[in-house]
């Protein structure tokens, strides 16, 4: 039984053995391992000692080549400049005749860009060949601007405008193919300015060039319109007021508009931008400052010649205003140059309306009057120029509007800003005016004729010769008809009418007074059952210093009506003058007279001796009066 215990135990323990043997041969290998390890650290220090110079070497050379590389990238990129300036100098000194336009304009536009990139490098020593390439560009500038000169003159001789406008033709331009060719060189030369030694200060030298030759172009080719409407100006004292149209100053307005255009089309064509605004107002400097000029003469001479000159005032306004703002789409820069060279014939048509009524005043209150009682030149005159003046309602619209109703009464109110009277509207502004010049007419000769004339016979006559001229100018003229055909303003005129009247009928109170007498009803007047007046019972019933009163009076109206009729024969009448005061005479004298003939009639008991006219022959020597 021992023995086999002993045998499994020695076999355990045998097992036992291996294993510690083993993990003997584990732990020298391990050792081992270690020391290797150590061994290789040791060894990985001393190559990293001796390897970490040449790698930081290595490195540093990789960026120096780097650096290097960059440097002679740069010097490339520098040198690509110089090597432009030397290939493009020839081209550019030679000018675009040799190489051609498009060459000549590629060379530039390389030089130009050279001279941006030697700007952009701003090297020190890269100022000499800066200066060098702006002299090359701005010789090649130069040369293009010959080009330009050229090409433009031999489009830019003087024309006769008026050739144009009355065969409505369009006026001339430069040929499409010519615009065409010249605009890349316009471009090139303002470029040119903008990049070279010219940058910064703003001024086209391709701008400048067609100015110079267009502008002159211009100016020389209206010159003799501005001369033609100075001359029409100047007219004869007794051609009368100014008639419309018979001034230059349409036609060189028309031709002005009409250069206007034909510039536009062309410029647009050529700049770009801003720059057809400002190519425009330069071409035109020299045209506008003739043409403003212009305008300042005629206003010397209408200001001299208010009274019958002023209407050319309303047509100026009427023709620059209507053209400033046709032009208003393509040249804005040039309206506003209208509108102030139209500044000064505007002031002068704005104090013109209270100076014609100043005026109207002065010259009515010094008219020579004629002593027949007939109408002055000086009222068919104003009303003359009232009837002209409707037709300018559109340039008297907003002067009108803008001094405000009624203000044009004082002068101190056009000298300055009045306020806007928004309430009527310009019609009835103007017919308020109108009214006012035809009150003011009509008064002052009044005032005149009162201290004139000492018969009242005559001075109503007068007066109302001067309301029939007038009415028949407002009855002639549908203008004036409409302005004037409101109740307001026939109730104001027609005053005048009925003052005159009554100043006439005054100058026969004394021999209608001859025909009043007073009534005795209590001492047996009586009518008859047929209503007629019985002349003989009343006569009866007179007392004889009764009935020599009434002998009296008819002897004394016969002598008065008879000087009457004389003086009224003698008085200078209008057609339409005679035949009213006539028949306001009969209306009031005949009535009177066949009243006082059937009361009275029996006193002269048909002898003739007293009573020298019966009804009927008063009603004819009335009658014969119209």
């Amino acid at each position: 039984m021992v023995a086999p215990r002993n045998t499994a135990y020695a076999e355990e323990s045998a097992e036992v053995e291996v294993l510690y043997a083993n993990l003997e041969k584990l732990n020298r290998l391990t050792k081992k391992i270690q020391g290797s390890m150590v061994r290789l650290e040791t060894g990985g220090k001393v190559v990293k000692e001796a390897i970490g110079p040449i790698y930081s070497n290595t490195q540093s050379l990789q960026i120096t080549n780097s650096n290097i590389d960059k440097v002679n990238d740069a010097i490339d990129r520098l040198r690509q400049p110089l090597d432009a300036k030397n290939r493009e100098d020839g081209i550019i000194r030679a000018g675009p005749q040799s190489s051609g336009l498009t060459h000549y304009l590629g060379a530039m536009k390389r030089v130009e860009k050279a001279l941006v990139d030697l700007n952009t490098t701003n090297l020190r020593s890269n100022q000499n060949a800066i200066a060098d390439f702006n002299s090359l560009l701005n010789t090649g500038s130069t040369k293009l601007q010959e080009v330009l000169r050229g090409e433009l003159s031999q489009h830019s001789t003087p024309v006769e405008p008026l050739h144009y406008l009355t065969k409505d033709l369009p006026f001339p331009s430069i040929p499409e193919d010519t615009v065409t060719h010249m605009a890349p060189l316009c471009s090139a030369v303002g470029s040119a300015s903008v990049h070279g030694s010219q940058r910064g200060k703003g001024d086209n030298p391709a701008l400048k060039a067609y100015a110079e030759v267009r502008g002159p172009y211009i100016a020389s080719s209206l010159e003799n319109l501005a001369i033609a409407s100075l001359n029409t100006v100047k007219r004869r004292p007794t051609d009368g007021p100014y008639k419309q149209g018979t001034n230059g100053i349409g036609i060189y307005s028309n031709a002005l508009e009409a250069f206007i255009t034909t510039e536009h089309g062309i410029i647009v064509e050529m700049f770009t931008g801003d720059q057809q605004g400002l190519a425009l107002q330069a071409t035109f400097f020299p045209a506008m400052g003739e043409y403003s000029k212009t305008l300042r003469e005629l206003n010397q001479y209408i200001k001299t010649n208010l009274m019958t000159d002023c209407f050319l005032a309303f047509e100026i306004i009427e023709i620059v205003t209507a053209m400033s703002y046709r032009i208003d789409s393509k040249a804005a820069e040039l309206k506003s140059l209208l509108i102030e060279a139209l500044r000064p014939v505007r002031e002068t048509a704005k104090s013109s309306l209270s100076e014609l009524l100043e005026e109207t005043k002065r010259k009515a209150a010094n008219t020579t009057l004629p002593p027949d009682g007939g109408s002055v030149p000086l009222v068919e005159e104003v009303m003359s120029s009232l009837a002209t003046l409707t037709g300018y309602s559109g340039p008297l619209a907003s002067i009108l509007t803008s001094l405000g109703d009624g203000n044009w009464r004082a002068k101190s109110n056009t000298a300055g800003s009045a306020p806007l009277d928004v309430g009527p509207d310009s019609s009835t502004l103007l017919s308020h005016f109108i009214l006012d010049m035809i009150e003011a007419l009509m008064t002052s000769l009044e005032g005149r004729g009162r201290a004139f004339h000492r018969s009242k016979a005559a001075l109503g006559v007068f007066l109302s010769n001067v309301f029939c001229v007038v009415d028949r100018s407002i009855r002639q003229s549908p203008e004036l008809a409409r302005y004037l055909g409101n109740p307001d303003s026939i109730a104001r005129i027609d005053t005048f009418r009925k003052r005159a009247t009554s100043t006439y009928l005054d100058a026969w109170k004394e021999t209608s007074q001859y025909l009043l007498d007073v009534q005795y009803t209590s001492r047996g007047a009586q009518r008859n059952s047929s209503g007629n007046v019985d002349s003989s019972a009343i006569v009866k019933s007179l007392s004889s210093k009764d009935k020599d009163a009434i002998k009296d009076k008819f002897k004394a109206f016969n002598a008065s009506f008879e000087d009457m009729v004389s003086r009224h024969k003698t008085l200078h009448m209008e057609r339409e003058v005679r035949s009213l005061l006539t028949r306001e005479l009969q209306t009031v004298l005949e009535p009177l007279y066949a009243r006082f003939y059937d009361r009275y009639v029996e006193i002269d008991k048909g002898r003739g001796k007293y009573i020298k006219y019966d009804k009927a022959s008063l009603s004819v020597q009335l009658a014969q009066l119209a």
